[in-house]
């Protein structure tokens, strides 16, 4: 809690970089996961279905660090092809009063070469590996950089997102019209096939999709990804919405907001997805996890798993381990026999 309150005390960009290089000294304590956590998504067999959503470890620092503190699976990124350095500073904030962030950090990343490499260094992953890739600010065109991502990493990830849906780079949520992201997907997963053969095995490739598109925009989404291949969508980026509740003065930042805030909306957005389409779609449920209870909301209303990332930030390195076993408790509770049970019994 001391250390947790002195990061507190640095500006939100700076606290965050201080936090990653401080992780992988923690001492490494894995989450004791129940068996009826159990988790089955695109192959991979998880302990438990919370992962590390992308953005909090953008350059693959800390990933030993993150399965230590228990997550079931960890993505790193977003990475581009060639280096960026993002949006300038300050970029980063936190509203505390909130339980919130906004974050117009403009994928400041080291690239794909630099990634790549200290990956491989990395040796053996400890836990299932994603890898969110995404095109650089300047660059014309889409698909490329997707391509360049794919052709570069797939061989160091257990999956690979693709993310359309930051609100910081000028263009990107464009992609998620459906005919430019049936342009893009399409020789993507092309691509996926004729790798699976170097890799000898299928690269599960997801898709992160923002909280402020309408029903139906996310509906056409979810079918065309279905349709195409795609092996889960995920519920959701960051929103451009600021709820009048806001009461924080970080409050009139731009940016993506992340945080409680998000846990409503994006929580219905997936409900309504996974009522449009089904069971033949995994969800990934993220935005707004802060305890178990936020969880298992994500799961009924039709999430396979779930990523959190500001929930980190407010509630510090033990909430992992206490939402599996706070998760296990709700399970009991309610006379749940399998955590696979309940996805999407609210929907």
């Amino acid at each position: 809690m001391v250390l947790h309150r002195a990061l507190f005390a640095l500006d939100a960009e700076r606290a965050h970089g201080v936090g990653l290089k401080l992780l992988n000294l923690l001492p490494s304590r894995p989450a004791n996961a129940s068996p009826r956590l159990e988790t089955a998504l695109a192959g991979m067999n998880l302990p438990h279905p919370i992962g590390l959503a992308a953005g909090f470890d953008k350059n693959a620092t800390a990933v030993r660090g993150f399965a230590g503190l228990g997550f079931a699976y960890v993505e790193v990124g977003t990475v581009t092809p060639r280096p960026q350095v993002g949006n300038p500073r300050p970029r980063l904030f936190r509203l505390e009063t909130d339980a919130a962030i906004i974050n117009r950090l403009g994928f400041n990343n080291d690239g794909v070469a630099t990634v790549g490499k200290r990956l491989r260094a990395l040796g053996s992953r400890p836990v299932p590996l994603g890898i969110n890739i995404g095109m650089n600010k300047d660059s014309r065109e889409a698909l490329p950089d997707y391509l360049t991502g794919m052709n570069a990493l797939s061989s160091l990830a257990d999956y690979i997102t693709l993310n359309v849906s930051s609100p910081n780079t000028p263009g990107l949520r464009a992609l998620q019209q459906v005919d430019r992201l049936r342009d893009l997907l399409r020789p993507v997963l092309e691509r996926r096939a004729e790798l699976a053969r170097d890799l000898a095995r299928r690269l599960p490739v997801f898709l992160k999709i923002a909280p402020d598109l309408s029903i139906d925009e996310a509906l056409a989404i979810a079918e065309l990804a279905r349709d195409l291949g795609i092996d889960a969508l995920m519920i959701s980026n960051t929103t451009i919405d600021r709820p009048a509740t806001l009461s924080s003065p970080a409050r009139v930042e731009t940016g993506g907001l992340s945080g409680k805030p998000l846990m409503q909306p994006s929580t219905a957005l997936l409900r309504e997805v996974r009522r449009g389409i089904g069971k033949s779609l995994p969800l990934i449920g993220i935005g707004g996890i802060f305890k178990a209870e936020d969880v298992l909301a994500k799961i009924l209303a039709g999430a396979t798993a779930v990523q959190l990332y500001s929930g980190l930030v407010y509630e510090g390195p033990g909430l992992v381990r206490r939402l599996v076993r706070d998760l296990d408790r709700l399970l009991d509770e309610r006379s749940i026999g399998r955590l696979a049970e309940a996805i999407g019994a609210d929907a």
